[in-house]
């Protein structure tokens, strides 16, 4: 007979489930139940089960693990693996709530002493307004991921400040994320053929990576545009610092309000996620018209299996809001509508989990730091990301992909060389 709130629980989720909880569990009665091995889902007190009765699934988790309620022992990564395993084998998508399920979830609920009314989600929380994907609205998207804290990026990655994968080429135990970096830009300009005098246009620059790299180690003129105030403010720092003023340009800018004359050379590093949909042709379409004919264009950027706004109820709330994931299929049919040529396609999905863990090793080490930065609430948000991010990479639930592409001329030239040379 059933005792504790984790042995009632357990109980109730393997009826749904059809088979034993995949991890183990412990309430805040004393109660076990589940696994004796691997990690363990703490919950500490009611209120964590009230954030799942007003918001099942992965956006009542989510708070409840965010604000505290809620809490994992052991490896978070392998927990979220036994329940993706669970859902590949069609376990929990096979889960439906109707009348009955529901009218049962209410009375375990009474009698757990669980009912009231529904928690405040923590602040960290994003609360947008406005008309998708407007100027403004896209503008507090930005702000909300990348204006948390420039002392809390600058403590997460490495001194480059790239807050994209890396590109890892050695298994050396001396070789780290910020090698990987330095080869990751090092290959996009590879790629964009850049040589001393030309002229680099970074649509969504971030922190600045790949325009110091660029204008330092390749000798060209760049201009970087963000929407982000904190990133504006570090990269003209950076470039003050590095005596860099007369080469490098950062303005804090919407793509979609470029007027510059053609660059011999464009990139865009993991900025078209940002971009909906609707309106990714007229972002296309502004990389094809910054770019000079016979000029490059690398674009990096994440995908996954369909059209579908976010990666997720936790990603679109906490991480970025109105992110919008597309196949890599649908994104080369985006650069060919808009007179792009695709040059090259290159996958670099093994080399995203190996940078996350990177970050998230580092979050660990220095978890008081980051806390003292962001709060106890920000950082548990920023491990759940970096925790189920490595592995969604891992599992092939998402991929990144380089794509090199060329503006020909209107003779039909690339500018391109008939090989390839780089990796």
């Amino acid at each position: 007979m059933p005792t504790t709130a984790a042995d009632l629980l357990a109980n109730y989720t393997g009826s749904l489930l059809g088979g034993a909880l995949p991890v183990g569990l412990r309430t805040w009665d004393g109660g076990r139940a589940g696994p004796r091995d691997g990690p363990v889902v703490v919950l500490k007190n009611r209120r964590a089960l009230r954030r799942l009765l007003y918001a099942p699934g992965e956006l009542g988790l989510a708070r409840a693990y965010v604000s505290g309620d809620l809490d994992v022992d052991g490896d978070l990564t392998e927990g979220f693996r036994r329940v993706w395993a669970l859902t590949r084998s069609g376990a929990l998508s096979s889960v439906h709530l109707g009348l009955k399920e529901w009218a049962r979830a209410a009375g375990l609920a009474a009698r757990l002493g669980v009912l009231g009314p529904p928690p405040a989600p923590p602040s960290e929380e994003a609360r947008l307004s406005g008309k998708l994907h407007s100027l403004l609205r896209d503008r507090s998207a930005i702000a909300h991921h990348y204006d948390l804290s420039n002392a809390f990026y600058q403590l997460l990655m490495d001194e480059s400040m790239a807050y994209s994968s890396g590109y890892w080429t050695s298994e050396d135990a001396d070789y780290g994320v910020a090698q990987a970096q330095w080869d990751k830009l090092e290959m996009v300009c590879h790629k964009l053929g850049l040589k001393p005098g030309m002229r680099l246009l970074d649509v969504g620059c971030g922190w600045g990576s790949l325009l110091v790299h660029a204008a330092k180690h390749h000798g060209v003129d760049a201009v970087g545009v963000t929407l982000s105030a904190q990133q504006l403010q570090h990269v003209r720092a950076r470039v003050s610092a590095l005596d860099l003023e007369d080469r490098v340009e950062v303005r804090r800018q919407d793509y979609r309000e470029l007027i510059d004359p053609p660059f011999d050379a464009v990139a865009s590093i993991e900025m078209g996620e940002h971009v909906g949909e609707e309106n990714y042709p007229a972002y296309a379409g502004t990389l094809h018209r910054m770019l000079r004919p016979g000029g490059r264009l690398v674009l990096q950027q994440m995908s996954r299996g369909a059209v579908a706004p976010g990666g997720g109820a936790f990603i679109e709330r906490y991480i970025a809001p109105d992110m919008t994931m597309r196949p890599l299929s649908a994104t080369l049919g985006h650069l060919e509508g808009a007179g792009f040529e695709i040059r090259d396609v290159h996958a670099m999905r093994e080399h995203y989990p190996r940078t996350v863990r990177a970050w998230a090793d580092t979050l660990e080490a220095r978890w008081g730091d980051a806390v003292a930065l962001i709060g106890e609430s920000g950082a548990r948000v920023w491990r759940l990301y970096l925790a189920g991010g490595a592995l969604a990479f891992e599992e092939n639930r998402m991929g990144v992909d380089q794509v090199l592409a060329a503006k020909p001329t209107a003779s039909g030239s690339s500018g391109m060389p008939a090989t390839r040379d780089w990796p």
